[in-house]
C-alpha cells in the first residue's frame, strides 16, 4: 500500500511531500485496530513542533484526521501510519464512534477544528451565554467552526473579514454575527470597532489567528493583514479571556500590567495539547465524541472544499502545508 509523507529539507524549513509503498498493517495487538481509511483531512503540519518534540524522522507520515470502518478519531502525534493511507492500525484511545448520519468527508473534515475550538471556548476562555466574543478570520475552516460553536452557547459573536468573498460568507452565517470587521483595506481599527459594538466595554473572550508583535515595517509580509498585540489588549474587556495561537508571543511589562489592571487572562492554543499527556485522555475522548454529537446535530457545518482523490494529496497538501487554502481539504477513498 501506498501512503504520504513529508521528507523536510536538513538545511531549511522547506518541506516535500512524496508517496511511498509501507508495509501490511500487521495483526492487531491488544487495544489497536484496524481501520479502514474512508476520508482523511489534510491540516497543517508543525514542523518546528515535532523537532522539539525530539519526533523529526527521514519520512514523516501525513493525514491525521480521518474516517472510516468501524470508527473514526485523530492519529496521535507519534503514529507511524500516515492517514493518506488505505489501511491503518490506532490504538482504541484515539478513536471515537462516527454517528450514521454523518459522511465520512464531514466526520474528517471537522474532527480537527472541532476539537480546536472546543479547547479555545471551553477549557481555556470558560464560554457561557451572554459573553461577547471576537473570532478572527471567522471565514476560515476554523473560525467558522469557533462561531458556530459560539453562538450555540448562546453568544455575541464579533469576527474579522479579509476580504469581500469572507464578508459575504460571514454575512450569509445564521444565526447572525453582531459584527463583521472588514480589515481587507486596512483602514479599519479592529479595537475601535470592537468597543464601539460593546458600548465601550470590550469583548470578554478573543481567539486570534496570530498577531504582529512589531510595527509593520518590522514584520514579515504574511503578518501585515494582523492586528498588533496593543489592540488585542486594549480591546479586551475587565476579567476578559486572550486565547492566542501566537506561539511566539512577546508581552512587554507595560502589556502585562495592563492584562493585570483588567484581571485578564492570556492562553495558548496548542493543536497537540491533547496528545502530550495521558493524563488528559479521558477529556479528549470527550471532546471528539462532542464534537462529532455536534456535527450529527447540525451545530457543526464545516467549510469543506470539494472532496479530492488520493493522487492529488500531494499537491493539496503542498497547498496546505504553505496556509494557503481557504476550505477544508478532505481527500476522499
Amino acid at each position: 500500500m501506498k501512503g504520504l509523507y513529508f521528507q523536510q529539507n536538513s538545511t531549511n524549513e522547506e518541506v516535500t511531500f512524496v508517496f511511498q509503498e509501507k508495509e501490511n498493517v500487521p495483526v492487531t495487538e491488544d487495544n489497536f485496530v484496524r481501520v479502514q481509511v474512508k476520508a482523511c483531512a489534510l491540516s497543517h503540519i508543525n514542523t518546528k513542533l515535532l523537532a522539539e518534540m525530539k519526533m523529526e524522522k527521514d519520512f514523516f507520515p501525513v493525514g491525521r484526521e480521518v474516517s472510516g470502518i468501524v470508527l473514526e478519531g485523530i492519529l496521535p502525534l507519534d503514529s507511524e501510519d500516515p492517514g493518506l493511507c488505505e489501511v491503518i492500525r490506532v490504538h482504541e484511545h484515539y478513536l471515537v464512534h462516527k454517528p450514521e448520519k454523518v459522511s465520512w468527508t464531514e466526520a474528517a473534515g471537522v474532527i480537527r477544528d472541532g476539537v480546536r475550538a472546543c479547547t479555545a471556548l471551553y477549557y481555556l476562555s470558560q464560554l457561557s451565554p451572554g459573553k461577547s466574543v471576537l473570532i478572527m478570520d471567522g471565514a476560515s475552516a476554523f473560525g467558522t467552526i469557533a462561531i458556530q460553536l459560539a453562538h450555540h452557547r448562546g453568544a455575541k459573536v464579533i469576527s474579522t473579514a479579509h476580504s469581500l468573498e469572507d464578508k459575504q460568507h460571514l454575512e450569509r452565517l445564521r444565526p447572525s454575527i453582531a459584527r463583521v470587521i472588514d480589515v481587507s483595506n486596512g483602514k479599519v481599527h479592529v479595537a475601535e470597532s470592537c468597543l464601539e459594538e460593546t458600548g465601550g466595554l470590550g469583548v470578554d473572550i478573543v481567539i486570534d489567528a496570530g498577531v504582529r508583535l512589531y510595527s509593520k515595517d518590522d514584520e514579515p509580509a504574511v503578518k501585515l493583514h494582523l492586528p498588533h498585540k496593543h489592540d488585542i489588549i486594549t480591546l479586551l474587556g475587565v476579567g476578559g479571556h486572550w486565547v492566542t495561537t501566537e506561539e511566539n508571543l512577546q508581552l512587554d511589562p507595560p502589556d502585562s500590567h495592563c492584562l493585570f489592571l483588567k484581571g485578564a487572562t492570556v492562553a495558548f492554543l496548542n493543536d497537540e495539547v491533547w496528545n502530550l499527556s495521558n493524563a488528559q485522555q479521558g477529556k479528549y475522548l470527550c471532546i471528539l465524541k462532542d464534537v462529532m454529537e455536534k456535527l450529527s446535530a447540525g451545530v457543526f457545518r464545516p467549510l469543506l472544499d470539494e472532496p479530492i482523490p488520493l493522487y492529488e494529496a500531494k499537491v493539496s497538501m503542498e497547498v496546505v502545508q504553505k496556509n494557503q487554502e481557504r476550505k477544508k481539504q478532505v481527500v476522499q477513498f
